[in-house]
């Protein structure tokens, strides 16, 4: 392949998020011109990182996995138990709210560990064997309580208070700070250290990969340790949000997370992807909720179906710029 080729290719591979950022200009100007100063409001503005942080949190790891040609379809599940878990630890059993926080990442840690391990050792695919932590972690969320637990631990709810504040009221709280500083963790992890460039080679071409000394195996096993560690912290983020614990909460959010995924870029092939893109595309879930809240008559499924128009052109997208251009 000569240089020329490669060239294109990588400047094909940028498409996808240059299309991302101007979507999101695209609606962000639609509410402006629909909703005037209050749709662009910073208030609104910083809303997005509030309400979308335990989603935006999971779409980080799982656009690791899916640059290293994966899957994982446990994540939903995991926040599940985590935060019934959590709620249950704090409000049943008194646990200091610090010690159930390492008690659930440890938990996420274990998860990913075992569940990478099989998918690599056994040769099972990731497809089935994320699905089967889909079911055991929903399962023991409702081994744990069948009920909805409000959470009224001081220290816990405290955590609400710590905030940046700006002019005019508004503020960028705990939960939307974390979902930032995992977001320029998961930029630097992929473009600035060996690990991330591994992550890539591996989702390129496993075989070759393994031809070039990469550790495929200590690559993958970490790339899902990774996934489900900021599941678990996602279900942190999301019962401290929601201040309370339920084994049904988030029904079908790993598709949330895998659209928010697709439509910043990270071609579902593997190899190619960005961390950036998958935060544009957090970012665009948002504003489409709130643009149909703004409009007040719609009915919420309306999300749903755009959500689901976009990502149909980010896979044709994607179909487009997986061709391989003529010499």
């Amino acid at each position: 392949m000569n240089l020329r080729l490669l060239q294109f290719k990588s400047l094909k591979s940028y498409i996808p998020l240059f299309s991302t950022i101007a979507v999101f200009f695209a609606i962000y100007a639609m509410g402006a011109v629909l909703y005037g100063l209050n749709f662009i409001s910073l208030r609104v503005f910083l809303n997005l990182f509030l309400d979308n942080a335990f989603v935006g949190v999971i779409a980080v790891g799982m656009t690791f996995v899916i640059i290293s040609g994966g899957i994982d379809l446990s994540v939903a599940s995991v926040v599940a138990f985590v935060c019934i878990l959590a709620a249950k630890l704090m409000e049943v059993y008194n646990m200091n709210p610090f010690i159930v926080m390492i008690i659930s990442l440890g938990f996420g840690a274990v998860l990913g560990t075992t569940m990478g391990s099989i998918i690599y050792f056994f040769k099972v695919p990731d497809f089935l064997v994320t699905l089967v932590g889909m079911f055991l972690c929903r399962g023991l969320a409702y081994m744990v309580d069948v009920r909805s637990i409000p959470i009224r631990n001081e220290t816990f709810v405290n955590l609400n208070t710590i905030a940046i504040r700006f002019p005019g009221g508004a503020r960028l709280p705990l939960v939307a700070i974390v979902f930032i500083v995992v977001w320029f963790m998961g930029i630097y992890l992929a473009h600035f250290t060996r690990f991330g460039r591994n992550i890539y080679a591996v989702g390129g071409d496993e075989k070759s990969a393994n031809l070039m000394g990469i550790p495929v195996a200590r690559t993958k096993i970490l790339v899902y340790t990774m996934s489900s560690t900021f599941a678990a912290l996602g279900g942190l983020l999301y019962a401290n949000y929601t201040l309370s614990g339920y084994a049904a909460a988030v029904l079908g959010l790993e598709l949330d997370a895998i659209a928010a995924v697709v439509i910043g870029g990270t071609l579902l092939t593997g190899g190619v992807g960005f961390v950036e893109g998958t935060m544009i595309g957090v970012l665009i879930l948002g504003l489409i909720q709130t643009l149909i809240s703004f409009q007040g008559t719609l009915s919420s499924w309306w999300t749903k179906i755009i959500i689901g128009l976009l990502i149909f052109w980010f896979i044709l997208l994607q179909r487009f710029l997986s061709r391989t251009p003529k010499k």
